[in-house]
């Protein structure tokens, strides 16, 4: 926060004045911060660790208090938001395609895995999610 208002132009009596009523009010915790950003963009942005580990960098969030955050998102949950990413990309007329063509199954493939990796999900569960989701469509 002292970083940005710096940034913006503000003298540094008014920014330590800030920081000191933030601190006052006790407005500036960087863990509860992280924690809830890790959980918001976790369940509503569907983001995996890996980028939100890059978001809360560029926040200049501690790593301590980054891997804290992160602790809290359990695997299970990660991959399962992963497979509706998946599944939601599945529209009827994709399957169709896939379905018909090895080659764009393949294509398919990796274009989800490459959106969920994207997302910050770790390469090794986007290819088992993503293979899972097609597994159904091994037709020609």
């Amino acid at each position: 926060m002292r970083e940005r208002l710096t940034r913006k132009g503000f003298d540094a009596d008014t920014v330590d004045e800030v920081m000191a009523r933030l601190d006052r009010h006790q407005l500036l915790d960087d863990s509860d911060f992280a924690a809830e950003w890790v959980r918001s963009r976790h369940q509503n942005s569907g983001k995996g660790r890996v980028a939100l580990k890059h978001e809360l960098r560029n926040k200049g969030i501690a790593e301590s208090i980054i891997t804290e955050a992160l602790g809290d998102i359990d695997p299970d949950d990660e991959r399962e938001i992963a497979a509706q990413l998946v599944a939601r990309k599945l529209t009827p007329t994709v399957v169709e395609r896939i379905a018909a063509d090895r080659a764009e199954r393949d294509k398919m493939m990796r274009r989800l895995v490459g959106f969920l990796v994207r997302r910050g999900y770790p390469q090794s569960m986007a290819f088992d999610v993503v293979g899972e989701a097609l597994m159904g469509f091994q037709g020609s």
